[in-house]
């Protein structure tokens, strides 16, 4: 479960690194095992998916929760949906080999 970098997880800024393994452990108990947990897991995200995927994932999730027409655009699209499938995806796959 130890975190090795390699050139996936090389392309993510270190801030992105953080904040994904933060907002992890803050869901799961903010323990020692969530962090090796939440790390292993972004190196899984990191390897599956470069980062300006991910970037763009995380802005349609956000941009997706302003309400109205505003909105409409970053939860609906093609692109939008196809985009947040794979992060999704990627997450799955992270859950299944870190935390299971």
């Amino acid at each position: 479960m130890g975190s090795v970098p390699n050139a996936a997880t090389a392309d993510y800024p270190t801030t992105a690194t953080a904040d994904y393994v933060f907002g992890c452990m803050s869901s799961n108990g903010n323990t020692r095992t969530a962090l090796e947990q939440c790390s292993c897991s972004f190196d899984v995200v990191a390897t599956l998916l470069p980062y300006q995927r991910y970037v763009d994932a995380s802005t349609y999730l956000s941009m997706g929760q302003v309400t109205g027409e505003k909105g409409v655009l970053f939860r609906s699209s093609a692109d939008a949906k196809a985009t947040v499938a794979d992060l999704r995806r990627a997450q799955a796959e992270a859950e299944i080999r870190c935390f299971n």
